[in-house]
């Protein structure tokens, strides 16, 4: 689709990146809150289907199911050094998700193209939408993990069936930034492209999908310029194109089928 608690610091051979969660300064969603804070360019493995997950797969940072996956698999994880991010979609609703009959009638638009049982979410309902993603947050908390990756992030661009407009996607992904922090969870930035610079000092990195093959990857420059990761994942190109792009740009980059099983290639 487009279409991861305090733990002790993990430390990285390879000198690439560091993934200790320390206290941050000051910030206007939550100054006393301590939350993950990757930098550089950490390994990842995502993976959204075909449980169980694959432990053996090389990488710093794992990107799984928030509801297809359990604490027992998180804590397994980071007994191995892992950072994990939970994966959940907060732009669309879908029809097999244990919350799903908690989404409103009137908070469903038009089909998602790609995905065709999902619908489109109002997110200019913010207050009807804020306890819901508030319960997705507070399990991916509970569950242990570190960090989350909110999928469609980028309504606004999206033909959902509603007016919805790029200051109504800044105020929703503000607010789940600040959900996120207050819960003590890194966010991550989901594709997105046209607000990374109003939204990079805010979220903790980013997850991108396809921008070499598109030639978008330069939108991901306010990330990198923070030394914050974006995790980019290409379908549809190869190594030889993929890396040299991913070498230059600063990106961690993994080869996936768009199944998002466990295969993956890297640089």
């Amino acid at each position: 689709m487009l279409l991861i608690v305090a733990l002790t610091a993990l430390g990285c051979s390879n000198g690439r990146q560091t993934l200790a969660r320390d206290t941050p300064a000051a910030e206007s969603t939550s100054s006393t809150k301590a939350w993950w804070r990757p930098t550089g360019t950490p390994t990842w493995q995502w993976q959204l289907n075909d449980e169980p997950i694959d432990a053996t797969v090389d990488a710093e940072v794992f990107d799984i199911d928030l509801f297809d996956n359990s604490a027992a698999t998180v804590g397994s994880l980071h007994a191995q050094g892992r950072r994990v991010i939970c994966y959940f979609t907060a732009g669309s609703w879908e029809p097999y998700r244990p919350d799903s009959h908690a989404f409103t009638p009137d908070l469903l638009g038009g089909q998602v193209e790609a995905w065709p049982d999902e619908r489109w979410l109002d997110i200019r309902r913010v207050d009807a939408l804020r306890p819901l993603m508030a319960s997705r947050l507070d399990l991916c908390r509970d569950k242990g993990f570190d960090g989350v990756e909110p999928d469609w992030l980028d309504n606004h661009r999206q033909r959902t069936g509603f007016d919805i407009t790029p200051e109504d996607q800044l105020r929703f992904n503000r607010m789940l930034a600040a959900m996120a922090h207050e819960r003590g969870l890194a966010i991550g930035l989901k594709n997105d492209l046209d607000q990374t610079v109003l939204l990079a000092d805010l979220f903790d990195y980013s997850v991108v999908e396809q921008c070499v093959e598109f030639d978008e990857c330069a939108a991901l420059k306010p990330f990198t310029d923070r030394a914050k990761p974006v995790f980019s994942a290409e379908y549809h190109v190869t190594r030889d194109v993929a890396c040299p792009q991913a070498e230059r740009r600063g990106l961690s980059m993994v080869l996936k089928r768009v199944e998002l099983d466990s295969w993956r290639e890297t640089c």
